[in-house]
């Protein structure tokens, strides 16, 4: 049986690419809150291009109760979650002024309390099984990457390098745990900015443009496979290289 991988976020952007990149060599699941219309769109190409099925979870990442139903909806399924990719993320980006602690929660929420539920309820599982692989996507916001627009999503990608490392730890020596931090990719995350900030941010990046999501999943697809079955507890980042 080939082993099971839940990618969080899973609809769009590195999370979609991240799916299709793995999709001829593991059982992916497919996780999404919102967007039932791309999850299923998602699901049947796959399976008209694999011919097998592939499954669908719908949860609300902020909330304990439905990551619950949704891990025993899926070992109804499967006996283990082999690989677990935490990339489900929001950014609610407004002038500092108007930051709310209401904002600054949800952006914690689905960035970084949901990895930590959900790297717990599965970890622990792994480190039962003495297997187990845990991808963190992250991001160079929350390395040297700020903006005060953006102080709660650099706060929470902050917090997820952190968790990393406590759970590289925790989760050693069976479970490899590593971070990856993309720079400006290609996203709907993105598709609102400006030219000019787009100009200006261009001039920052030693290969002059922006990433694509599949740059990134690439990256993912490496760090999960006996390729690099001796890197741990690394931030790994994609960034087209920041000029000094």
């Amino acid at each position: 049986m080939k082993e099971v991988v839940l990618v969080t976020g899973a609809t769009s952007g590195i999370g979609r690419e991240i799916v299709k990149i793995l999709a001829p060599f593991y059982e992916v699941l497919i996780h999404y809150n919102q967007n039932y219309v791309e999850a299923l769109k998602l699901k049947e190409q796959l399976e008209t291009t694999y011919h097998r099925k592939f499954l669908i979870f719908k949860c609300d990442l902020s909330s304990e109760k439905e990551i619950d139903f949704m891990l025993e909806r899926i070992y109804n399924e499967y006996p283990k979650i082999d690989i677990l990719i935490n990339n489900a993320g929001i950014a609610i980006d407004t002038l500092f002024e108007d930051k709310s602690k209401e904002n600054f929660m949800k952006t914690l929420e689905i960035n970084t309390i949901a990895p930590f539920l959900l790297s717990k309820k599965i970890g622990l599982e792994m480190r039962k099984n003495q297997y187990g692989i845990i991808i963190n996507i992250s991001s160079t916001n929350g390395i040297d990457t700020l903006y005060p627009e953006s102080i709660d999503y650099d706060a929470s990608k902050a917090g997820l390098i952190s968790l990393t490392t406590n759970l590289a730890n925790y989760l050693a020596p069976y479970v490899r745990v590593n971070t990856i931090c993309p720079g400006w990719i290609k996203t709907d995350m993105n598709k609102n900015l400006s030219s000019e900030f787009i100009a200006n941010e261009r001039k920052k990046i030693l290969l002059a443009r922006f990433g694509e999501p599949k740059e990134v999943a690439e990256v993912v697809k490496f760090l999960i496979s006996a390729k690099a079955s001796y890197i741990n507890n690394s931030i790994i980042r994609v960034d087209g290289g920041k000029k000094c």
